[in-house]
């Protein structure tokens, strides 16, 4: 097998403002839009953040009503501290402070206008090094 992308789609019940929220807060770019749905990236990224609206009919039935919940977008970051700090001050609310883990990550979390959760993070204690 050769995968040649990747993505991951989330169910919410409003595609424009989880598009948009990405696009202002998080330099991401639609690439592919049309009613019910739309398609985001980073050149840096390495993936598509896909939104479908809840209810689509071309959706399987057994996953139409579902919601991007228990769903984390982490994405790592070189300035961690720099980024809360910018997105503080675009006033996006903060719904997990910056915390560190025992094995060194360090987080914080924002939710989207469809209660998707972004988190943020960094591994600056960590000892083994890694990513998110």
């Amino acid at each position: 097998m050769r995968v040649t992308a990747s993505a991951v789609s989330l169910n919410v019940d409003d595609v424009a403002a989880s598009s948009a929220f990405l696009v202002k807060h998080f330099g991401f770019r639609e690439v592919m839009a049309a009613p019910g749905f739309a398609s985001l990236t980073r050149e840096d990224v390495g993936m598509h953040v896909v939104f479908l609206q809840r209810g689509l009919p071309t959706l399987p039935d057994d996953q139409r009503d579902d919601h991007a919940s228990g769903v984390i977008l982490a994405f790592e970051v070189d300035d961690l501290e720099g980024e809360l700090a910018r997105l503080e001050s675009e006033g996006v609310a903060v719904t997990m402070p910056l915390t560190t883990e025992e094995w060194g990550e360090r987080a914080f979390q924002v939710r989207d206008p469809n209660g998707v959760i972004v988190q943020l993070v960094d591994w600056k204690g960590a000892t083994a090094g890694g990513s998110a």
